[in-house]
């Protein structure tokens, strides 16, 4: 059986490597449009600090093929073939779509080159390890950075370029950050402890343009960015603008071949779009939900290589509760499942904080069931609060366990 992976991320190299560890006897090749192998793209922000290179984010294949530079630009799912940008045709048996997301570009004016074509001089997104090199090299000598995008990875790059001296803003439109995962309180520590690093978060602001300096570039080869206006005619001067404003999944070549599209591919439980065509990762819509995120898209290839391999061939996807997680120097937090208490009249609170050592930590209870938490700084019961989860939340004694060992804190319970 020939199995052809379309996409070379952390979805697809996750499906090669479980396949293979399954015993799967089929051929597993996977083709990637960018010139390297699959890496571990939640760690791009640590790449560009210099704490890893590119070689040691790398992922394994468990023997599949790679074959990055590879672009597929059309499927024939009739014939089974697809067909790369050097006009070759390949045969496949089984198809995974594992496309992912491109970056979404906000509605700013001044992002992109007066001939509309790829972004302004000293603008960049965050997504693959090219992305990470150019900002690198533009960071090198800049004073001031502007990042707009206050989720997971803007939080992630501003920390990073405050790590490399450049003095960074965030600018978030929603009224607090990683507002997806955290809440209001939980994002007030972090807002905090981003501003220790040397990093000013601006919440509930909308950039509206970028505006450039003075059009020459400064030495170095920098780019001639000048400043970041918002709605309200205020300006933030840089010299970098990095975007972080989440991802839209990638099904153009999906849509082309006719098969079902939403906002992302849409994939029953046993994650199939059509027969012998799956997709995984941030490019599928399972159940209505596009998860954009790295634990779900592990999950799906988990799911479809136990299915593919034989190892489990009825093997369904059942959907992932909301869980994530953050470590990037000094940040670092972990979420599971519903953090919105004021949702639900039925559920409980336990919250500990700790304004000494910046940590936050809460649970979110309905009875003996664990429906949500928050760890925010301190990660110590981490695997104890993942392991409740995976039981189903279910609890055993007091759930105070699952927050401290031992450490001194000040607490509410409500």
């Amino acid at each position: 059986m020939r199995i052809a992976v379309v996409g070379g991320g952390m979805a697809a190299a996750r499906f090669a490597e479980r396949y293979a560890a399954l015993g799967g006897s089929g051929a597993v090749t996977v083709y990637g449009a960018e010139p390297r192998a699959p890496y571990n793209r939640v760690l791009l922000a640590e790449v560009l600090t210099g704490r890893y290179d590119a070689e040691s984010i790398a992922l394994p294949l468990g023997g599949a093929s790679a074959r990055p530079g590879c672009e597929v630009v059309a499927l024939d799912l009739a014939a089974r073939t697809l067909g790369l940008a050097d006009g070759t045709v390949e045969p496949w048996d089984e198809l995974v779509l594992a496309t992912g997301a491109n970056p979404v570009l906000p509605p700013v004016r001044g992002l992109r080159r007066p001939d509309g074509y790829g972004l302004a001089e000293g603008v960049h997104t965050l997504r693959t390890l090219e992305d990470c090199a150019r900002l690198a090299e533009e960071a090198v000598g800049a004073k001031r950075a502007v990042v707009i995008g206050g989720g997971v990875l803007g939080v992630s790059a501003a920390r990073a370029l405050a790590a490399l001296g450049v003095r960074t803003e965030i600018v978030h439109q929603a009224p607090h950050l990683i507002e997806r995962q955290l809440d209001g309180e939980a994002a007030a520590v972090l807002r905090e402890r981003l501003q220790a690093l040397g990093v000013d978060c601006y919440t509930g602001n909308r950039a509206r343009a970028v505006h450039g300096g003075t059009g020459v570039p400064p030495a170095g080869g920098r780019g001639s960015v000048g400043s970041v206006e918002l709605a309200s005619g205020y300006r933030l001067d840089c010299d970098l603008v990095v975007l972080a404003c989440g991802t839209r999944p990638r099904t153009g070549l999906a849509h082309a071949a006719g098969l079902p599209v939403a906002t992302g591919i849409l994939v029953d439980d046993r994650l199939a779009a059509a027969p012998h065509v799956a997709a995984i990762g941030d490019c599928a819509e399972h159940r209505g939900t596009v998860h954009g995120l790295a634990g779900p898209a592990w999950d799906q290839a988990d799911v479809l290589a136990r299915r593919l391999s034989g190892a489990e061939p009825d093997a369904r996807y059942p959907g992932t509760s909301p869980r994530a997680r953050l470590s990037t120097g000094d940040l670092e937090y972990a979420a599971f499942g519903a953090v919105d208490e004021n949702l639900d009249p039925g559920l409980d609170v336990l919250r500990l904080t700790d304004a000494t050592r910046g940590s936050y930590k809460k649970l979110v209870l309905r009875g003996d069931q664990l429906v949500g938490a928050i760890l925010l700084g301190d990660l110590a019961t981490v695997d104890a609060l993942a392991g409740a989860f995976a039981d189903g939340g279910a609890l055993a004694g007091h759930p105070l366990h699952l927050l401290t060992r031992g450490t001194a804190m000040t607490g509410e319970a409500r």
